[in-house]
């Protein structure tokens, strides 16, 4: 698939109706990924049931003929969230003197790449945001650099650096203007 596949968005601020297709198109994702500890989907399952119980959670869900093909979900964080604390060096004041919003994840079926699914679900999901900040986590070696790359085509900067949890890998933390 090269050209833009006709699909629908369908936003979520309850976690329970879209989560089993998060879960679907999870799995498809990081499939390569499944049988390391960080990755597994029982682990996802576990950080999208906490993220869906934090403020100001959204996600949104891209169907092509009913069958979701990418997402992306996120929520509000403040000024010593978890995901503050553990970002090295400590972002600026500017950063998190307000609320911003944190992406979570974002991914898209192998077929749908490539396509601007994902970058359509991105603005989706910010359209309607009210936080001056977006703020991402990626591993630098997702698609040999090829997804940080593509963060900074957005507009995303470099930060710092993450280590969400002992089996995390090492993340940069990446931030922008909502507004883009």
């Amino acid at each position: 698939m090269t050209s833009a596949p006709a699909i629908e968005l369908r936003s979520f601020t309850e976690l329970d109706v879209a989560r089993g297709d998060l879960l679907d198109v999870y799995a498809e994702v990081r499939a390569p990924l499944l049988h390391l500890a960080n990755y597994s989907i029982s682990s996802f399952g576990e950080r999208l049931d906490r993220h869906g119980s934090e403020a100001g959670f959204l996600a949104v869900l891209a169907y092509e003929d009913g069958h979701p093909v990418g997402y992306a979900y996120g929520n509000e964080i403040e000024d010593g969230d978890r995901y503050w604390q553990r970002t090295d060096p400590a972002p600026s004041e500017e950063y998190t003197g307000r609320p911003a919003v944190a992406l979570k994840e974002i991914g898209v079926r192998p077929g749908w790449r490539g396509t601007g699914v994902a970058r359509r679900i991105h603005d989706a999901f910010l359209a309607d945001r009210t936080e001056p900040y977006v703020t991402l986590m990626v591993n630098e070696a997702a698609g040999d650099g090829k997804v940080h790359a593509l963060y900074r085509s957005w507009g995303y900067e470099d930060i710092g650096h993450s280590q969400p949890s002992p089996a995390s890998p090492r993340l940069t933390v990446m931030i922008r203007s909502t507004r883009g």
